[in-house]
């Protein structure tokens, strides 16, 4: 996999253009970087000094400390609390979401002896963590009634839902809950860092940036919603081709042998597969680029081979590089084309490579 540190360096200062100056930048960093690898993504952004990192388990956050971070890192999904004592002790910020998690935090900190820093989660329509908005009322003094010297109450959030959807009508009434919820907290000296925008809400609606946003898909290339401009493309799928074969008609591929050459063919073998994260969906109906060309993936995907009809590829040949998604020659197969063969999302093919494909950084973004 090819990954250019220029474009993801140019997708995160198109976000800190559309928001207001002054809003902190939280890349989300969660699962390998959404893939990328983070040791390498982190030391890219780095030096456009982002305010924090975001990821979603203690164990990613304590991975970016043994990587030399230091700036805040929240943890942005519910911790289990046998978790608790790793954060407090790693200065993660954690997330909270009832207040029986607060009161096991505030004891974790305590035997830690350190303070512990955490943000309420609101659901505000998402459903998955979260005080519910409408009983803030209800657990509100609960959370005033548990701070002490052994926390520290740094921020407020939630998370929107349908951001990436053209009707900003669901984000605007998550925003209004938050605002609402918000008001109704116990006050803090010099306030809480409130934040909800993805990817999709900070380039939409930047109004609702609050004081921080948290972008994540489009730093690394991929579409972040409905009529929204497109990002620089981050990464680029390629492998080699192995093996070349002349087929004649009749001659079947891949398990199950669903696909048989209508009149003789070239059929190439790839060293990739599934195992490396290529869909198995994308068997007879997804396309690589060969030699600048699209060609058709024939057969079923295998978990280390993919075969595909390079019959009207003149002079395809072992050793050759193929693109299944990116730019070649000066042809392009976009990441949400493949996702959509494949029957899913962008963040699902990023996510979905497996640590057996190289990242192989093209560029280093200009430093």
């Amino acid at each position: 996999m090819d990954l250019s540190a220029s474009a993801l360096k140019e997708n995160l200062r198109t976000v800190r253009e559309v928001v207001r100056e002054g809003v902190r930048l939280i890349p989300m960093v969660k699962a390998d970087a959404y893939g990328l690898g983070v040791a390498s993504v982190v030391s890219v952004l780095e030096p456009l000094n982002p305010w924090g990192y975001g990821v979603a388990a203690v164990g990613e956050g304590v991975g970016l400390r043994r990587l030399g971070i230091q700036r805040p890192i929240i943890v942005c999904s519910p911790v289990a609390p046998a978790s608790y004592r790793d954060a407090v002790e790693s200065r993660l910020t954690v997330s909270i979401s009832d207040l029986g998690g607060l009161s096991s935090f505030r004891q974790a900190s305590a035997e830690a002896g350190v303070p512990g820093r955490f943000h309420l989660e609101v659901d505000t329509g998402m459903g998955r963590a979260g005080f519910d908005w409408h009983r803030v009322e209800e657990w509100g003094p609960g959370v005033g009634d548990l701070l002490g010297p052994e926390l520290v109450w740094e921020g407020c959030f939630t998370h929107f839902h349908s951001a990436d959807g053209a009707d900003e009508e669901p984000t605007s009434t998550q925003w209004n809950r938050l605002m609402t919820t918000v008001e109704s907290l116990p006050p803090r000296p010099g306030g809480l860092l409130i934040h909800a925008c993805n990817s999709p809400g900070a380039l939409r609606r930047p109004d609702f940036a609050g004081d921080a946003v948290r972008p994540g898909i489009f730093l690394y290339g991929g579409v972040a919603g409905d009529e929204l401009p497109p990002p620089v493309p981050v990464a680029s799928l390629r492998a080699r081709i192995v093996y070349l074969k002349d087929a004649i008609s009749g001659s079947t591929v891949g398990y199950g042998s669903t696909y048989t050459a209508p009149a003789v063919e070239r059929w190439a073998s790839v060293a990739i597969g599934y195992g490396d994260g290529l869909p198995r969906l994308l068997s007879n109906r997804g396309e690589a680029l060969v030699r600048g060309r699209r060609v058709p993936i024939i057969g079923r995907i295998s978990m280390d081979v993919t075969v595909l009809n390079v019959t009207e590829i003149h002079g395809a040949a072992v050793g050759d590089v193929v693109t299944f998604f990116g730019r070649a020659d000066g042809e392009e197969i976009a990441l949400e084309e493949v996702a959509s063969h494949a029957e899913t999302i962008n963040y699902e093919i990023l996510t979905g490579l497996t640590q057996r494909l190289p990242r192989i950084w093209t560029d280093d973004g200009g430093y």
